[in-house]
């Protein structure tokens, strides 16, 4: 089969692999019918990410039906079509038992495919614990509909939850980009009074203007100042750092009121300073970590329901056997790209 594969840092390569089989009774192989891009696995090929291995198929967002199951899988069946998961997770640790699955301390537990074991950027793919990595879809969904549940839809829906979001709030929204988009979504469902997002690309800030007429759009240049115009309380009650980039951390944590809850959802490429002295008084709530993807099958019924709706995002489709023009184009954020879809 096709596989797109870490070579070494700065390379990635389209290659010739065996199809995966199944190792464990709990396994399954699913065909992938849909992929895509994430900068996660930019990361990886730029080497933030150490503990990803180089000769991995990466690819940790897709959808597919399944082939073939072990003899210990009981959620799925061959020919289910499935929202993948970005995380394996066993569901019996003590961190599964607790909803941290991010967390969970099996050998493949947490973030596993396309990091330290193949992806989904391929034909096939084999998914550990599949009983907890894989969620039906159901009929009325489409594939490009629950292509991003498993990863960062999961990553919107569980920054939402944990903000602890009000109807009285302004929430602000650091980055709109797909992660930042998906926590915009996620975060409209809470009705807080208002959303404010913060984006420098030309393109993304006419995107959400586009498509999400009550939100606010202000730029890093402006944001603090817009912030205090546009918040009761000198400040955001609830900041969403999605960014990632070299100054939004300190941004985020400006533009939060006294008492505010931040939650940092973004991968940094770097050390980040916390500046207690400058911060003191401001008894501020943060709230870090990778998603908890243990939501999957709530928010596809919510996707099901009409309430959240993320195909807008898709802007550019390929197939796997052009995906190196796909990731060229992904990486340098050309043509309005936001997500690609890859199948």
């Amino acid at each position: 089969m096709l596989a797109y594969t870490y070579v070494e840092q700065g390379k990635f390569e389209l290659r010739e692999k065996p199809r995966p089989r199944l190792k464990d009774a709990r396994d399954a192989i699913v065909r992938v019918t849909l992929g895509s891009i994430c900068t996660s696995d930019l990361h990886i090929k730029h080497g933030s990410v150490p503990r990803a291995v180089p000769g991995i198929t990466v690819g940790h967002e897709m959808v597919g039906i399944v082939e073939e199951t072990g003899d210990a899988v009981r959620n799925v069946k061959p020919g289910d079509r499935v929202a993948v998961n970005v995380e394996t997770f066993c569901g019996e640790c003590f961190f599964c038992r607790h909803g941290y699955v991010n967390n969970c301390t099996d050998p493949d537990g947490g973030w596993a495919l396309g990091c330290r074991i193949d992806g989904g950027q391929a034909e096939y793919v084999r998914v550990p614990h599949a009983d907890q990595g894989l969620t039906r879809i159901p009929d009325g969904v489409s594939d490009e509909q629950a292509l991003f549940v498993g990863d960062i839809l999961a990553t919107g829906f569980w920054a939402a939850r944990i903000s602890e979001i009000t109807p009285e709030d302004t929430v602000l929204i650091i980055g709109a980009g797909p992660t930042g988009i998906c926590s915009l979504l996620c975060t409209m469902l809470k009705h807080p009074r208002r959303i404010i997002v913060c984006e420098k690309s030309p393109e993304r800030i006419r995107f959400v203007r586009e498509h999400y007429l009550d939100v606010l759009v202000t730029t890093p240049e402006e944001c603090l100042a817009f912030v205090h115009a546009h918040s009761d309380h000198g400040g955001a009650d609830v900041v969403m750092e999605v960014a990632g980039a070299r100054d939004t951390f300190q941004l985020a944590w400006q533009c939060a009121r006294p008492n505010a809850v931040v939650t940092v959802v973004a991968m940094y490429d770097e050390p980040q300073i916390l500046p207690l002295p400058d911060m003191y008084g401001k008894n501020l709530t943060f709230k870090t970590g990778g998603v908890d993807g243990c939501d999957c099958a709530e928010i596809l019924r919510l996707i099901e329901a009409g309430k959240i709706d993320t195909t807008p995002l898709i802007t550019h489709r390929f197939p796997l056997s052009r995906i190196e023009e796909a990731y060229r184009l992904f990486e340098n954020r050309e043509d309005g790209v936001i997500k690609v879809a890859i199948g």
